[in-house]
């Protein structure tokens, strides 16, 4: 077993087949598959084994593509880290993942400072000429385009795909070759994918959405995968209609945005789909209303690679999250771990073929999430009668930003770091667009002041901007119960209070 036979058994069957559309270039299926044998030569030369580690700090270019598929050849690992990242945030994650190579580009490789990395051996840039550092280019050059993927245990680990912790500390979700291979084909049949699709990626391929869902799916079904560097309402619209683009994927924001703009083109597209975070039944109800079709909605999470519930060819229903994919089982349960009857508010866990190995070096923490096959999501929902689950609220508190999972604790100990905080409660916000917005109340040091903006920028420098709070209020002090736990619920309360009235 191995995921880029997908690649292989396209070149075989169909090599003209465009595989790839990125900007001015095309690459076939052959093509495709003949550079991803090429990488994997070349990272054998430089020494990368089956289950080492190579990480890709990368954008949406093809080179993450061929990087992806050449390291999963060799039976290696592929860890894609989030481009938004910044120095401390990426130094911590190829550490933990002990990461032998870096494929990256000479502008994200400013936040990549070597001295901090004492396993990693080699820093390949894409996007760079040869002559200039250690060109990827040069790699690829120098490599056979002969290869075969080498045949693995189900089991084997294939991709680490990092996710907030509650700790405040990223945490690698290892997703095994069965575990990616059983989600692509369940998207394909839940979407009905053809060969002659062309699917529109734009979403970050760092993300499990976007690399599964979108890429291997499409691959697999031997489809065209249209690569965009990131969402530009104007670039989306003109490869809908130039590039003829038959199934879109996005998040609700993106949704919003569109229905903002209602482009006529959007009426050419066959398939809507929206994951990673709640679609609100007013938008997904417009939609309709205004385009004559449903944009159909997925759930799941990182850790179950990640589609767990589709909604839905046989019967959609507004507002839910549908039914689990195949080789999928989801209920609902109460703290003790029992199932609660229909229409009742429980925990929802998912067992199945999508269920990641564990996290990363992490045995306490995969401990408890994975119970008995049972992964626990931590989100609040509920079952109706005809087996179409909701979802309700979240047991923890993670802020969902569009589509982006930010842990409160991860902000707050960046916060910390400031010597004019006291103490602070990080914490999201209803935001119409977004989904959520984080904030922050900051209680200062006795004899200090600090601003805004001089907040802003400090958290900037340190993690990613979509992590960064976008409203600071300096307080005298901070609710709690009479254990000490920071109340943060009476804080959005709070806050929603505050801005409608």
């Amino acid at each position: 077993m191995n995921i880029t036979h997908h690649i292989e058994r396209g070149s075989q069957l169909f090599p003209d087949q465009t595989a790839l559309i990125f900007e001015a270039k095309t690459y076939s299926y052959r093509e495709l598959n003949q550079l991803a044998n090429r990488m994997a030569n070349g990272l054998q030369e430089l020494g990368v084994e089956k289950g080492d580690r190579v990480a890709l700090f990368l954008p949406n270019i093809p080179e993450f593509v061929v990087a992806y598929l050449g390291t999963l050849k060799l039976g290696a690992i592929a860890v894609s880290l989030n481009v938004m990242l910044k120095s401390s945030e990426v130094s911590f994650i190829l550490n933990d993942c002990t990461a032998k190579i870096l494929i990256t580009t000479e502008e994200l490789s400013q936040q990549v400072v070597r001295e901090d990395l004492p396993h990693l051996q080699t820093m390949l840039l894409a996007e760079s000429p040869i002559g200039v550092g250690d060109s990827l280019t040069q790699i690829l050059v120098n490599a056979a385009p002969v290869a075969e993927a080498v045949d693995l245990e189900p089991n084997t680990p294939a991709a680490i795909v990092y996710t907030s912790g509650t700790t405040g500390f990223p945490k690698g979700a290892t997703l095994s070759h069965r575990n990616i291979i059983a989600n692509m084909t369940a998207q394909n049949r839940c979407c009905q994918m053809t060969s002659s699709d062309r699917l529109l990626l734009y979403l970050p391929l760092f993300h499990c959405f976007g690399q599964n869902a979108v890429l291997n799916a499409g691959l697999n079904i031997g489809a065209t995968i249209v690569l965009q560097r990131r969402f530009k309402p104007e670039q989306v619209l003109a490869a809908i209609s130039q590039l003829k683009i038959t199934m879109f994927f996005g998040v609700p924001t993106v949704f919003i945005k569109l229905l903002d703009l209602n482009p006529s083109v959007l009426a050419d597209v066959r398939y809507f789909f929206s994951a990673a975070a709640p679609m609100p039944v007013e938008i997904a109800q417009k939609w309709q209303s205004q385009y004559g079709i449903v944009i159909h909605e997925g759930y799941g999470l990182t850790e179950t690679s990640p589609c767990a519930c589709y909604n839905h060819n046989s019967k959609y229903k507004f507002g839910s999250i549908g039914t689990p994919i195949d080789d999928v089982e989801i209920a609902v349960v109460d703290a003790a771990g029992n199932q609660v009857l229909p229409g009742e508010l429980g925990e929802i866990v998912i067992k199945g073929s999508n269920v990641m190995l564990g996290y990363w070096n992490r045995p306490l923490e995969t401990a408890r999430v994975l119970k008995n096959g049972w992964f626990h999501t931590g989100d609040i929902g509920s079952k109706d009668g005809d087996g179409y689950f909701y979802i309700v609220d979240r047991v923890k508190d993670m802020i969902n930003t569009s589509g982006f999972k930010i842990y409160p604790a991860e902000v707050e100990n960046v916060l910390y770091q400031n010597p004019a905080v006291a103490e602070v409660a990080v914490y999201g916000i209803p935001d119409a667009f977004k989904g959520e917005t984080v904030s922050a109340n900051i209680v200062p040091k006795y004899g200090h002041t600090i601003t805004e903006a001089e907040i802003k920028a400090f958290c900037a420098a340190r993690i990613a901007t979509y992590k960064v709070p976008k409203c600071f209020k300096f307080v005298d002090a901070i609710p709690k119960n009479p254990t000490g736990k920071i109340l943060k619920r009476q804080l959005r309360e709070e806050h929603i209070t505050l801005m409608a009235s």
